[in-house]
């Protein structure tokens, strides 16, 4: 049976040790398993505080994170690398052994051309050092690829499944994210049943979003996708209802939700739900 993970910006834009622990309430109280944080600050957050929560709370904690402009990891892997230790550090503190996101780039930062093959190379060979230190701390990592408009180093799962492929590590493993795949992908069931054999992670996010199953993404080809390619992993529901100062410019997000934080929850849940068990996930 599918677990189901919520990611805290459908509550709050900035992680604090107050609003950080009334997400983690939130997500609780929803129905969630688990709730997925955005360590973008591993310097301020409050790892003790936040794991009495989430005991307290009875779920657990994944994270995810975008790396620092200042630490674009194909410019400056040295920076990149220390920055992600150091979240590494946090969640194993707070009992997480879950990390994704943009763990080999940052969002906004281009250089007006493709990639290059020596920047991939030192993505994994960075990566390569940093999946031997999340080992250590029982941690697995998530390698999410993101649309054009956000960065250029990696767009479709086909390029995150050579990225991880490439870095061969048994704790490095692919975070899809189906509001970049409606972007960049042709279509959604070929991608996931390709990828499957490293596919770990799913942010289950909608084309505006907002609530799932409001916009253009074709569910029932994610679903069946998830289906045929016998994925195990989690369903984490991404809808931002609150707005991260630090990712705004990246991600241009500069309207409104279409619907407030209960209910992006609250019917997102039932939606994810319904959907996997019509298909036996």
């Amino acid at each position: 049976m599918a677990k189901y993970g919520a990611h805290a910006f459908l509550w709050i834009g900035d992680w604090t040790t107050a609003s950080g622990n009334f997400a983690i309430a939130e997500a609780a109280k929803i129905g969630f398993d688990f709730i997925e944080i955005p360590l973008l600050r591993p310097v301020r957050f409050d790892a003790q505080a936040h794991k009495k929560a989430l005991e307290e709370a009875g779920i657990y904690a994944t994270a995810s994170l975008v790396l620092p402009r200042e630490a674009h990891m194909p410019k400056e892997p040295e920076k990149a690398k220390k920055y992600l230790i150091h979240a590494l550090d946090k969640l194993e503190e707070v009992g997480g052994t879950y990390l994704c996101g943009c763990l080999g780039f940052a969002l906004g930062v281009f250089t007006g051309k493709p990639p290059t093959p020596e920047e991939r190379q030192v993505v994994v060979d960075t990566l390569v050092e940093v999946a031997l230190e999340a080992r250590k701390r029982g941690i697995t990592l998530g390698f999410e690829c993101v649309n054009r408009y956000e960065g250029y180093m990696y767009n479709a799962l086909a390029d995150g499944r050579d990225t991880v492929k490439a870095i061969g590590m048994d704790n490095v493993t692919l975070h899809a994210d189906t509001y970049h795949m409606n972007i960049e992908e042709d279509g959604f069931y070929k991608p996931l049943v390709e990828c499957a054999d490293v596919l770990g992670y799913i942010h289950m996010s909608e084309s505006n979003r907002g609530l799932v199953g409001s916009g253009n993404v074709n569910w029932e080809d994610v679903f069946r996708g998830l289906a045929d390619a016998r994925y195990k992993g989690p369903l984490v529901l991404e809808s931002f209802a609150a707005i991260n100062e630090d990712l705004q410019s990246a991600t241009c997000l500069w309207r409104p939700p279409n619907h407030p934080p209960g209910v992006l929850a609250r019917e997102g849940l039932k939606f994810l739900r319904t959907r996997a068990e019509q298909v036996g996930l």
